[in-house]
């Protein structure tokens, strides 16, 4: 397990210093997204049991729009796949909408944010989803950048269930990549 987290962040360490260098530019170049531009973000993730016999798989994908050069909005959608062996293959979703505040320091574009939306699927309790998000943005050039987000959900049935759940959240982690457009 350490190893295999040792090797992704390494990866993801590369990434930007390889695009960096064919691409050419300057570090004055401008980079990052202004005032209307889209966003795309592409993340997965997946375990597997020491004998592959049991595994999880998840994506997630978001797309928003700068309503402001440091305001991000959007609906992000998560996907997760079980396959356990000796019974049924279960998924289940979330979608959320949220909202970002994108500090600009340069190639490095730190956000906080907030989420609100549903998870439902097969084997999961159907309900509401909220929290906060923290996440840090690395353009790699103009456009595109790879990314590190962890989101605090709790759930809740309704509103009046909702403030004794927050203490009871879980953390979700990404590592992804993104483009504006």
């Amino acid at each position: 397990m350490r190893s295999t987290i040792i090797a992704l962040t390494a990866a993801a360490l590369a990434v930007p210093a390889a695009a960096f260098a064919q691409s050419g530019t300057t570090a004055d170049t401008a980079r990052g997204p202004v005032i209307g531009d889209w966003e795309f973000t592409l993340s997965g993730s997946g375990t597997a049991n020491n004998d592959f016999d049991d595994h999880t798989l998840g994506a997630s994908g978001s797309v928003g729009k700068y309503l402001h050069q440091n305001v991000l909005v959007g609906v992000r959608q998560s996907i997760n796949f079980n396959d356990v062996e000796g019974s049924d293959d279960v998924y289940s979703g979330s979608t959320r909408g949220f909202a970002d505040y994108v500090f600009d320091f340069g190639n490095w574009r730190p956000y906080v944010g907030l989420n609100l939306g549903g998870i439902y699927g097969e084997g999961v309790n159907e309900t509401f989803a909220a929290g906060g998000q923290v996440g840090v943005k690395y353009y790699a050039d103009q456009r595109t950048f790879i990314f590190a987000q962890t989101e605090y959900q709790f759930t809740f049935d309704d509103l009046s269930d909702a403030d004794n759940s927050s203490n009871d959240g879980q953390f979700s982690h990404a590592i992804g990549i993104g483009m504006n457009f």
